[in-house]
C-alpha cells in the first residue's frame, strides 16, 4: 500500500514537472530584448554577397551591440522558409536614440512584396 502512494507522488510530482517545464519553456519563448542606446553603430561594412544557394537566404552581417560597444556580425546563410522573406538586423535612430531591430522571418504576401520591392528601388535610385 505504501508503496503504491509513493509510486502515485512520485507520478504526481514528474507530471507537475513536466507541465513546469514545458510552461517555462513558452514563456522564454515569448521574451524579447529592446535595445536603446545613444551611441550610434558605425558605418555598416561592405560584404561581398556570395552567390545563390539553392534553398538558403544570405543574412547580411550587422553591428550588435555587447556590453558597451558595438561589434561587427558578418553575413551567413540561413535556411529559406517558403512562404517567408528575411527581414535583416538593423538599427532605427529615433529622437536621438538608436533602436535594434531583430532580424525576422516575415510572410511573403505576393502583391505586398512587389510593392516593397518598388519602394526599395526607389529608395536605392534604382
Amino acid at each position: 500500500m505504501i508503496q503504491h502512494i509513493l509510486l502515485s507522488v512520485r507520478s504526481v510530482f514528474f507530471c507537475l514537472l513536466l507541465v513546469c517545464g514545458v510552461a517555462s519553456t513558452s514563456a522564454i519563448a515569448e521574451v524579447g530584448l529592446d535595445i536603446v542606446i545613444g551611441v550610434p553603430p558605425p558605418p555598416v561594412r561592405v560584404e561581398v554577397v556570395p552567390e545563390p544557394r539553392p534553398g538558403l537566404v544570405w543574412a547580411p552581417g550587422y553591428w550588435r551591440w555587447e556590453g558597451n560597444l558595438h561589434v561587427w556580425e558578418a553575413g551567413h546563410w540561413l535556411e529559406e522558409r517558403p512562404g517567408h522573406r528575411w527581414v535583416p538586423e538593423h538599427w532605427e535612430e529615433r529622437g536621438g536614440r538608436h533602436h535594434f531591430h531583430p532580424g525576422r522571418w516575415e510572410p511573403v504576401h505576393e502583391r505586398g512584396e512587389r510593392e516593397q520591392e518598388r519602394r526599395e528601388e526607389r529608395r536605392e535610385g534604382r
